[in-house]
């Protein structure tokens, strides 16, 4: 199925790894340049060396989502290299799990900032660039979260945040030509997931409750971005797209 999107730019926070990775290499495959970003100076090393070997035109640049001047810089460097930024995946985010009555303020913080803050300053940072060409794709990695999990007060609030800002920015800018759509994955095997200390427990339920009988991949994740990024979801927007292999409920 042709997608139209050779010649294509994107962006996509924390691509040093995991499902920001798979989407670079996924959308390297269609033609689109890349630009891999994430606060990690050894993956965005290791993430670029990886898709220069598969020929796919990109760059690496160290940024905290949440500092304002540093995604300012980061947009005017992709735009001073590929000349615009077409596509943007808003990936970057962590957890940090506690019941609330012992979650840290701290934790709340970070969570929250780096999901919600950094998708409202790098998609106002590249916002200019899609008006200015009537063309743009904003893409955020929600979470079937928003639905809520306990022990996860903090990350549920902001995917669930995520998917509000999603449906307002659809409806700001669709008279741009710019869609906004958001992708809520399920139990995604990825390197973050496997190192937690709870990851096998977390994968034994996930097994147990999905309908489709396999745990996630980044790749799974990063067909749905493909999808979302190219004209065959122009009248596509506002939506959220749950890639849970079927498991809605906790």
């Amino acid at each position: 199925m042709e997608l139209n999107l050779k010649g294509r730019v994107a962006l996509i926070t924390g691509s040093g790894r995991g499902i920001g990775k798979a989407a670079a290499h996924a959308l390297g495959r269609e033609g689109v340049r890349i630009v891999i970003t994430d606060i990690d100076s050894v993956a965005v090393e290791q993430a670029c060396g990886d898709l220069a070997a598969q020929n796919v035109e990109a760059i690496g640049i160290v940024a905290d989502v949440c500092n304002e001047e540093q995604v300012d810089a980061l947009a005017r460097q992709s735009i001073k290299t590929f000349g615009k930024v077409d596509i943007l995946v808003n990936n970057a985010g962590f957890t940090r799990d506690k019941y609330l009555t012992k979650m840290p303020t701290q934790d709340w913080d970070a969570v929250i900032d780096t999901i919600l803050r950094g998708a409202f300053l790098c998609t106002k940072a590249v916002l200019p660039s899609m008006i200015e060409q009537r063309w743009g794709r904003v893409i955020n990695i929600s979470s079937r979260a928003h639905l809520g999990n306990p022990g996860q007060t903090n990350y549920s609030a902001a995917k669930a945040g995520l998917i509000g800002f999603t449906r307002a920015l659809a409806m700001e800018q669709g008279k741009f030509n710019i869609t906004a759509n958001a992708i809520a994955p399920g139990f995604i095997e990825t390197e973050l997931v496997k190192a937690l200390p709870t990851y096998e427990k977390l994968r034994e339920i996930a097994l147990s409750r999905n309908p489709v009988p396999r745990l996630g991949t980044p790749e799974d994740i990063a067909n749905a971005i493909l999808f979302l990024a190219s004209d065959r979801a122009s009248f596509i927007t506002g939506d959220t797209l749950h890639v849970t292999g079927g498991r809605y409920s906790s």
